[in-house]
């Protein structure tokens, strides 16, 4: 029967993402503007831009730099379901389904591996039938924290793989590196909050489960660096171009008014409303795995066991605080976590704090043949949230509406840049201006990262090219580089430049700046160096087979 629970957790994970696939587009916050950002990803991508980075329907066809700050791991999956047929909308559908279940069966691995079947059965179900799985899924729509979830698992099994091996396996190799680098290309400020989970468990089986303590502290080193290098073409330009953006701007004490009452993680109703009167409620069935974990902790003398919950425990009540008004200091202090936005936030830390608590707790007081009563939790568990597993609406559009111009960015223009104004406001009547001088400007091509001119000046002319002027767009005149104006209150954000007198080939194109070539080429070495180490891995074992 064991061998059935990955089964039965796929048909189980499949029941609240029935909703997800009727027709039409679910109605959550964030949901129509994720399909945009992917029908622009994917007219990037499919212009020969690997890591797209410039949007160029978005923002009322001025463009916006909004790929460079979005984690790109969603829409580079999306863009594969897209490549091979399905609409914009039913990809990013299909990215969360496909997310939802893969996070049910990542969490079964590593707790199975860690604490037995029926641990990771209720720890996968814990795991996914979570209220704020649903407010993920249905009610904000947030594609990247969503798929988020899938990695910690994977990350913490491939972690215990390693540590009851003699060295590094392949299986260790792809689950570390590539699991943190899939967290952080998930959601970077979900990756920063699961990042002291991982570190802690790291410790826990140095001490308690490595054969080689040294080793087994170097190659976990070796692949959490790995994988942030092979996420470096993301995160690197995000953080350090970020300065250019409205980011500090609109974040800058946002999140000092968006705390959670307490009383809010014990139970707040179901609704579909803004992130200040969303659900924070952490979920009946959790509530009694945490309350469970405690008398396991009083009652159990397996110090393993005791050293799990009490960290776990303690990862909670740190994830549960620093979302209430208590921790405000903290906020004002540490500026990086304003740029989190939303304290609620750590509610994915949260989930998965008590879905490891639930799971190791649960099983232990409900052994000795009470069978039944374990059926009976994983009932409850599913059935408390029942009423969840549907959006407030649906949307019907043509496909056209996502990937043609689209006049919004995000929903409070962050990644605007910061010598523009957060959205244009109105579509612009032609590509380019001329707002000095005699003379024509006429279009010869155009897609994302690129715009081609024929100019006739009869004396000289001042252009504004209708695009929002980020850092990479570069102007040239008959080949020669000219110089960008982008601070023109009149033309505020907008190329401009000037062209001298007679008949000229204007080329405008985005390319990357230097932070972004260097990081292209950290994540590009982290690939060949994965790749000769799965090659010097798979050699030494085939030698073994032979020796054999």
């Amino acid at each position: 029967m064991k061998r059935f629970i990955p089964l039965l957790l796929i048909f189980l994970s499949i029941l609240p993402i029935l909703n997800l696939f009727r027709p039409g587009l679910p109605m959550g916050h964030d949901t129509p503007d994720h399909v945009a950002r992917i029908a622009n990803f994917y007219q990037s991508l499919s212009e020969g831009n690997l890591i797209p980075r410039w949007a160029g329907n978005l923002n009322w066809g001025y463009g916006h730099p909004i790929l460079m700050f979005l984690y790109p791991l969603p829409s580079y999956v999306a863009s594969l379901f897209h490549g091979i047929g399905f609409s914009f909308v039913d990809s990013t559908k299909l990215v969360f389904g496909v997310a939802y279940i893969l996070s049910a069966l990542t969490m079964y691995l590593w707790m199975s591996s860690a604490f037995g079947k029926r641990a990771g059965l209720i720890g996968a179900l814990l795991y996914i039938f979570a209220p704020y799985r649903f407010v993920d899924l249905y009610v904000r729509g947030a594609l990247g924290e969503h798929v988020a979830f899938v990695f910690p698992p994977l990350i913490l099994w491939g972690l215990l793989v390693l540590s009851k091996s003699k060295g590094s396996t392949l299986i260790s190799i792809f689950a570390i590196s590539f699991g943190v680098a899939g967290l952080i290309l998930s959601h970077n400020a979900v990756a920063l909050m699961m990042l002291p989970l991982i570190l802690m468990y790291s410790l826990y089986l140095c001490f308690f489960e490595a054969k080689n303590k040294f080793r087994f502290l170097l190659l976990v080193s070796c692949l959490l660096s790995l994988g942030f290098a092979l996420s470096a073409f993301f995160w690197i330009p995000a953080f350090i171009e970020g300065k250019y953006t409205l980011r500090d701007i609109v974040t800058a004490g946002e999140a000092l008014n968006r705390f959670v009452p307490w009383t809010w993680f014990f139970y707040s109703a179901w609704n579909y409303g803004s992130g200040e009167v969303l659900p924070k409620f952490l979920g009946f069935a959790q509530w009694i795995g945490i309350v469970m974990s405690v008398i396991v902790l009083w009652k159990t003398k397996v110090q393993k066991i005791r050293i799990v919950l009490i960290g776990t425990l303690g990862m909670l009540i740190l994830s549960l605080f620093m979302m209430t008004e208590a921790s405000g200091v903290i906020w004002q202090r540490i500026v990086l976590l304003q740029k989190f936005q939303f304290p609620w936030r750590f509610l994915s830390l949260s989930v998965l704090a008590s879905a490891i608590l639930g799971g190791i707790s649960i099983p232990s007081l409900l052994r000795n043949n009470k069978h039944i009563l374990l059926i009976v939790f994983c009932f409850l568990s599913i059935f408390f949230t029942a009423n969840m597993w549907h959006p407030s609406g649906y949307q019907q559009r043509d496909e056209s509406v996502y990937s043609a111009i689209y006049p919004s960015t995000t929903d409070t223009g962050e990644s605007s840049p910061i010598w523009s104004i957060r959205q244009m406001g109105k579509r612009p009547t032609e590509p380019a201006l001329l707002i000095e001088g005699s003379g024509t400007v006429t279009l010869t091509h155009k897609n994302t990262t690129q715009r081609e001119y024929r100019v006739m000046a009869e004396e000289t002319l001042r252009i504004a090219e209708n695009t929002l002027y980020f850092p990479g767009w570069k102007v040239f005149i008959d080949g020669k580089e000219t110089q960008i104006e982008y601070q023109d209150p009149a033309y505020r954000g907008l190329i401009t430049f000037y062209a001298p007198l007679g008949e000229h080939n204007v080329s405008i194109y985005f390319s990357d700046t230097r932070v972004r070539t260097v990081a292209n080429i950290i994540s590009s070495i982290s690939f060949g160096l994965l790749g000769l180490w799965v090659l010097l891995r798979s050699l030494r074992y085939g030698k073994k087979l032979l020796i054999r």
